[in-house]
């Protein structure tokens, strides 16, 4: 179920876990420092890659020494791009375009790892992810498929979905390790799967031109575990928001008024896992408040307004 309004007691609750959860990502991003790979990866996006953000701009307010920006690449071409929290060993959000789809998720498809992560690779492509000895190189700076093994009630949560793209190779990219956080079973398979389809079934019918999307995630309280040491950061809450500047004009008012963009966000909890819907401002306020970004936190450039119309 979903709520235009964010529930004072759901955001009380949520600015309450994400504040809690502060002390442990620090510390959590502190142990996973010590000898983290130092990438390849891109400081200054390349105009392929800035073109899945809105005005070729990333999200402001987000630094850390930990924090990498990947351009995700698959098949010889880029399909996304993350912020990656090598300490946390998880995603801080993907940025992306929605693409018109049936909601079809792709079957079979593998999880792959991100190259740009390791010291030991030269390759700039995502690769499919093995297991045990291929691993071992790479889970220094980033999640390994032996990381949810025993992960019990946690699912690995795409922040790019499948569900929101339609080219098989663009569906396929978004199974990457770096694209996936621990998400909670009861919430990824109900609220979030909810939200997903009404998003997309919106910007299918009533946004014309393009749709750039960014999903991310606020501090985790708690770490996947592994051989007695913690290993994928498990977020507090996840949130997304989408901007659409060329939409239908003529839309029905309830859809029309979460145009040209609007937001959401969830706790990923078994039970307590309500997803609200909101402005984007609404959820940068949200943000600033319980979590780790700047006062200059800023989802989409200008706001995500649209530009005047050009006169004669």
């Amino acid at each position: 179920m979903t709520s235009s309004r964010a529930p004072g007691r759901a955001l009380g609750l949520a600015r309450a876990r994400a504040r809690a959860a502060l002390p442990a990502l620090l510390l959590l991003q502190a142990g996973a420092l010590v000898g983290v790979a130092r990438a390849s990866v891109e400081a200054h996006l390349s105009p392929e890659c800035r073109a899945f953000l809105y005005r070729g701009t990333a999200p402001a307010g987000l630094e850390s020494p930990s924090l990498r920006r990947i351009c995700q690449r698959y098949g010889g071409r880029a399909r996304y791009v993350t912020l990656y929290d090598t300490a946390g060993r998880a995603p801080v959000y993907s940025a992306y375009t929605f693409k018109r789809s049936d909601g079809e998720r792709r079957a079979n498809a593998p999880w792959m790892f991100e190259p740009q992560l390791s010291a030991s690779s030269g390759s700039r492509e995502m690769q499919p992810m093995g297991r045990g000895e291929a691993s071992r190189s790479l889970e220094d700076a980033q999640a390994v498929l032996e990381d949810y093994d025993d992960a019990a009630g946690y699912e690995r949560g795409q922040l790019n979905p499948d569900e929101h793209q339609a080219d098989p190779g663009d569906k396929a990219a978004t199974y990457a390790l770096t694209n996936a956080v621990p998400q909670a079973r009861e919430f990824r398979a109900g609220p979030w799967a909810e939200q997903l389809h009404a998003v997309r079934r919106r910007l299918n019918n009533y946004c014309r031109g393009v749709a750039y999307v960014v999903t991310g995630v606020t501090g985790a309280g708690h770490a996947i575990r592994r051989q007695s040491a913690d290993r994928v950061a498990v977020p507090a809450c996840m949130w997304s928001a989408y901007c659409c500047v060329d939409f239908d004009r003529s839309a029905p008012y309830g859809e029309r008024h979460k145009l040209p963009a609007f937001a959401h966000y969830g706790l990923n909890d078994r039970r307590n896992n309500q997803v609200s819907e909101m402005p984007v401002g609404k959820l940068e306020e949200f943000l600033k408040g319980s979590t780790y970004v700047e006062k200059s936190f800023r989802i989409f450039a200008d706001d995500c307004v649209p530009p005047p119309p050009v006169r004669p």
